[in-house]
């Protein structure tokens, strides 16, 4: 059996989650590991566009962040912020690809503040293109840590709208019809959405993790269906290729 580490583990179901061709807006960390890995492997027509402008690269190595160099290489075009956005406002990004600090039963995000807005415990780095990517892509998958106060019943602050408050709350709020959170990867499970209530459900859980323990490590009642897959572990082609993608372990680890 291959030996593989829980960041390793998200990284591979969360690129198994992009098909060939579609294009996907990428943030910095894991989201961005899981979209070249996708790449490199399964996908190599994903076409993936960086908030900082960066459209269609071949990066040859983990950028540090969206704005590092690499972000261009080979790029199809390297336009700005605006550039990207607005080629959200017309539909054409089909999957976001985003963490926070908090994720609800809604797939509502918060990487802003933790505790009241103009007096938090913790003041978090904010959107950045979050919010846009979120609101404008056709489908937002996230990654998270799969921990209690990490999943919570509400986030302290929506910094990225999911569902909002339940069925019809986008569409309301002026966001486009048919958009929303799709998947929700963690180092236990992966989890979808339950299209009548919007609520996240289970999906499958991780090679040698209970349910027990996702139940345990959740803030809300997730939805637990009859039947629970297990996810599929990252090959021995999967793990080359994380490591030619970051080979100073700075998201991976050594």
């Amino acid at each position: 059996m291959t030996d593989y580490t829980p960041i390793q583990m998200m990284a591979a179901v969360a690129s198994h989650q992009l098909e060939d061709g579609v294009i996907v807006g990428v943030g910095t960390g894991l989201p961005m590991i899981a979209g070249l890995l996708a790449q490199k492997t399964h996908a190599p027509n994903l076409i993936i566009f960086f908030e900082s402008g960066c459209m269609a690269p071949q990066v040859p190595r983990l950028p540090l962040s969206v704005g590092d160099s690499r972000c261009v290489h080979r790029a199809v075009a390297a336009t700005g912020l605006a550039g990207i956005m607005e080629t959200g406002q017309r539909g054409m990004i089909d999957y976001a690809f985003l963490g926070g600090a908090e994720v609800d039963m809604y797939g509502n995000i918060n990487s802003t503040v933790l505790g009241d807005h103009d007096s938090p415990k913790v003041r978090l780095p904010g959107s950045g293109g979050a919010n846009d990517f979120g609101s404008l892509s056709w489908r937002t998958i996230i990654i998270a840590r799969h921990e209690k106060d990490k999943l919570p019943e509400r986030v302290n602050f929506i910094t990225t709208p999911g569902y909002i408050d339940g069925p019809g709350s986008r569409e309301e709020a002026g966001l486009p019809p048919g958009t929303g959170p799709y998947r929700v990867i963690t180092n236990l499970a992966l989890m979808g959405f339950d299209e009548d209530t919007c609520r996240m459900k289970l999906i499958s859980l991780h090679p040698g993790v209970t349910l027990e323990q996702v139940i345990e490590n959740t803030g809300f009642d997730l939805i637990i269906p009859e039947e629970i897959e297990t996810s599929t572990p990252p090959t021995d082609e999967d793990l080359l290729r994380l490591k030619e993608i970051d080979p100073d372990g700075i998201i991976i680890g050594k």
